[in-house]
């Protein structure tokens, strides 16, 4: 062939040659074409929740905290701790110390039998504690491990009173009556009965949480003991007016990650509210909806209610503070030593750290949020799953996800917005798999329906159906405020909840 080559019978040579190194460069290309093509691949998107300003400013080699017990006050911005809590620990798999309602007894003083799964003193590792609970230390010892770190959160007491009356107008006997805040502040002793029921949301409040008689002649003896008392047991008071501040010491104190301490506002109420009545949204049951808008049973009549009216002069400010002179002297006490934990901690590193933490709130609400991140109202939320419950008079805002988010960004927003209610029914759900659904219960007659109950929780009314959770209705006021249901504790004993308050009682003859 060579040969013919050179003699050009089968054509000139340089025609070869120019042939043979075209198919070299061809199949050249293609090789470095596929090289090409795979260097050139992009990784899929990461979620922001995995860069790197998700772990923010190094805090040295210290372990995470994960035994937990944060005592949430009312009132406090504590749902929006309490969702912190919930995230981290979900993240982790981490056990909670969860309430057999949505409350921990609440407003009994704390008892280690009302959390869930409890087999008696230590012999379940539970990992985070935050439900609503009047405090008892000795119980709550029973539950958490030996190392937990107790921490919790306060508020000053006029803005806290203003928050309370505007939830619990319609709950506290001793709010329902008044033109106003500013007529309950002037004559409060006109209006308050400490023998009635729900009327502790009236009076010193954080001091009722702690455990106290809030209802005690005020002294400074005792109050200097109170105040003694949360020192030992506490060893974090944050301030709800520094929030910001308070998460950069508690993100230091537990050695989290920035994340885990980043937080959008929850369980907010809606401060010029767009109509009258307060409520909006398909998760308030007709039994609240007609308490909380005034509609009378009987004869058909109704009689619209005003919004609460929330206005004090700076004297009435003032008698509130000596309504509430307990708590008041504990906001003083703990106020100060906050400043003295910032003081140690570096003003000039707690402002660039609290910067950082609202930069990564707005990096974080840009792309979780609709509208700009703002809080919306209830029923303008299209998932009926992440809608506040709605409480009182007033509206509880939300927020909604903004579409198209990957699957592990949309889940780590979620976690971020979803309500308390709803989140502490998914971790009792993965916590405590319910079991296979027993045979269908007998159809209901024509014209008949099952109807939901509404429970109050702390004020807040529950959508309950009784066929969907398998309780019973045994017994209830007017409008729906408070309603009994009883369930079994985790030693078989039989339990009656009253306002999500579980008392252990036994079975005599019919149900009341």
């Amino acid at each position: 062939m060579l040969r013919w080559l050179v003699c050009g019978r089968l054509g000139p040579v340089w025609m070869w040659k120019a042939l043979l190194l075209f198919v070299a460069i061809g199949f050249a290309g293609q090789l470095l074409g596929v090289i090409f093509n795979k260097s050139s691949v992009q990784p899929a998107a990461r979620s922001i929740f995995s860069s790197p300003d998700a772990q923010g400013p190094s805090l040295g080699s210290c372990q995470p905290h994960t035994h937990i017990m944060f005592l949430k006050t009312h009132k406090t911005a504590s749902s929006t701790v309490l969702n912190m809590l919930y995230r981290f620990g979900e993240e982790r798999n981490l056990r909670f110390a969860l309430p057999l309602g949505y409350q921990l007894g609440y407003p009994l003083p704390f008892n280690a039998h009302r959390v869930k799964g409890y087999r008696g003193p230590r012999a379940v590792e539970f990992h985070i504690m935050g439900n609503h609970m009047r405090f008892n230390k000795q119980e709550v010892e029973k539950v958490m491990p030996a190392d937990t770190f107790y921490f919790t959160i306060i508020r000053d007491p006029v803005a806290l009173a203003e928050s309370s009356f505007a939830y619990y107008k319609e709950v506290a006997p001793a709010f329902r009556k008044t033109k106003g805040l500013g007529d309950f502040a002037d004559d409060p002793n006109k209006y308050y009965d400490p023998r009635l029921r729900n009327n502790h949301y009236a009076r010193n409040l954080l001091w009722f949480d702690f455990g106290m008689d809030h209802n005690a002649n005020f002294s400074i003896a005792l109050a200097e003991r109170a105040v003694a008392m949360i020192h030992r047991a506490f060893k974090l008071v944050l301030v709800s007016e520094y929030f910001d501040q308070s998460m950069i010491l508690l993100r230091h104190a537990l050695c989290w990650p920035l994340d885990a301490v980043v937080s959008f506002s929850l369980n907010a109420r809606q401060q010029k509210p767009s109509s009258i009545g307060g409520l909006s949204g398909s998760w308030v049951g007709k039994a609240a909806a007609a308490a909380a808008a005034g509609v009378g049973g009987r004869g058909g009549r109704s009689q619209a209610k005003m919004l609460p009216n929330l206005s004090l002069t700076e004297e009435q400010r003032d008698k509130l503070r000596q309504w509430n002179s307990l708590d008041w002297y504990i906001y003083k006490a703990f106020n100060q030593t906050f400043w003295e934990e910032i003081d140690k901690f570096g003003r000039a590193q707690m402002e660039q750290e609290v910067a950082l933490l609202r930069m990564r709130r707005e990096d974080l609400a840009r792309v979780c949020l609709r509208d700009g991140g703002k809080p919306v109202e209830a029923h303008r939320i299209r998932d009926k799953n992440i809608r506040p419950f709605q409480s009182g008079l007033v509206k509880i805002l939300g927020y909604e996800l903004q579409p198209r988010l990957d699957n592990a960004t949309r889940t780590a927003c979620l976690r971020m917005i979803r309500p308390e209610i709803q989140y502490k029914d998914v971790l009792d759900v993965k916590q405590f798999p319910r079991a296979p659904a027993p045979a269908p219960a007998a159809q209901p007659q024509p014209g008949q329906q099952n109807q939901p109950v509404m429970v109050a929780a702390g004020g807040s009314f529950l959508r309950q159906d009784l066929s969907r959770t398998g309780e019973r209705l045994v017994g209830g006021e007017a409008h729906g405020r408070t309603v009994e249901v009883r369930e079994r504790d985790w030693d078989g004993s039989r339990l009656i909840r009253s306002n999500q308050t579980l008392i252990q009682g036994q079975e005599k003859g019919r149900l009341r």
